[in-house]
């Protein structure tokens, strides 16, 4: 780190200026990873030395932080992936009243994907407690998939991953019985509301040793790991990974306010 006396309209003011090692040690991450957030618009273009060297500021360094903690929950749908990133490009070219504003839409988001999964929760309860017994009524692979309004492929796709089982008859074609379709149902109601597959496989198995599931004991099960998950994505917690966006939101709003007097005042 270097330390310079630059001339602004307020006076001589000492601005520290950074290397790019500098920058990556401070924040943790790799010299190159650096000038990545440099190429996909992340940080503003660093000014450059006679020789070509890249010159960061403390701005630089406050700005990675920020974009780490958006980046940190890897939430994808909904456009909570591309709000945060908007939310970054704006702060990357000083508009504070654009990443303000971007940030309270990226809030909102996260409020509306709450409110899917917890709304999915309660249908899922709701449709539990109508689940009867009843198999006289059958339907083909293509009937069941017309009637539920998703793609055989879909359902096919449900099968294989282990969400459910479905009964064959004499002529090894499967039959799709009333309960069976119920239990569809409820797979495709979370689906749409973006739990994984890997959650809904937990709720399943947990819902084949129970046969009935309160409505904390559906968000327990969707939300949370098993010993035997080694392996999962933001989805398969998906009320805890909203949750984790939202703090890291607040975070972000706090940091801006930092970051705002930084530009104000390097």
């Amino acid at each position: 780190m270097t330390r310079e006396l630059w001339w602004f309209s307020g006076g001589l003011i000492d601005l520290k200026k950074y290397s790019t090692s500098e920058v990556a040690r401070a924040v943790k991450l790799h010299p190159n990873t650096i000038r990545k957030y440099e190429e996909w618009q992340l940080i503003p273009a660093p000014l450059r030395q006679k020789n070509g060297y890249r010159i960061y500021t403390e701005y630089h360094i406050q700005l990675i932080q920020i974009a780490r903690i958006g980046f940190s929950v890897e939430i994808i749908h909904g456009n909570l992936r591309k709000k945060i990133t908007e939310v970054i490009h704006s702060l990357a070219s000083y508009d504070f009243q654009q990443a303000r504003k971007l940030l309270t839409e990226y809030f909102q988001l996260i409020e509306t994907e709450q409110s899917k999964a917890e709304e999915a929760i309660r249908l899922t309860s709701v449709d539990l407690q109508k689940l009867k017994n009843n198999k006289k009524q059958t339907f083909t692979r293509k009937q069941a998939a017309d009637y539920l309004d998703i793609t055989i492929d879909t359902l096919r796709n449900w099968e294989l991953n282990g969400l459910i089982t479905v009964p064959r008859q004499k002529n090894h074609y499967r039959s799709y019985d009333e309960q069976t379709i119920a239990l569809l149902k409820i797979i495709r109601t979370l689906r749409n509301a973006n739990y994984s597959l890997s959650a809904i496989l937990r709720f399943m198995q947990a819902l084949e040793q129970k046969h009935m599931l309160t409505q904390q004991e559906i968000q327990l099960t969707l939300n949370r790991l098993s010993d035997n998950d080694y392996i999962h994505s933001v989805c398969d917690t998906l009320l805890i990974s909203l949750e984790n966006a939202e703090n890291n939101a607040i975070l972000i709003e706090e940091k801006m306010r930092a970051l705002e007097n930084i530009a104000c005042h390097p």
